[in-house]
């Protein structure tokens, strides 16, 4: 089989520009790659992020890479993740600590 990127979209993180994440200031992404509408996102939130509340169009995916966040009222630590169904409400997502987190989400 012949090794072909049709189709692909692959950023390395030292080539992936950051970008503003979220509406308050307090945290950056980059966009290491997109397929189908959907984005694979590298975060990297300080102490006292907190993300604005929202529906979800979309299922989104979600991997914490370092740190704790609370996410609908519930603390999680390194390792932990979650999957959202599409039109899930998302009421809840704050980190105390600061947090690096991966998100995979369509908008």
């Amino acid at each position: 089989m012949d090794i072909s990127l049709e189709g692909w979209d692959i950023q390395t993180a030292g080539s992936a520009d950051w970008v503003p994440w979220g509406t308050q200031g307090n945290a950056r992404a980059k966009i290491l790659g997109s397929a189908d509408g959907y984005m694979v996102t590298y975060v990297q939130a300080d102490a006292g992020y907190e993300g604005d509340p929202h529906v979800h169009a979309h299922p989104e995916f979600f991997y914490l890479v370092e740190g704790s966040v609370r996410n609908q009222g519930l603390e999680m630590t390194t390792g932990d993740g979650y999957a959202a169904a599409a039109s899930s409400t998302h009421a809840d997502f704050a980190t105390d600590t600061g947090a690096t987190y991966i998100v995979i989400f369509k908008i």
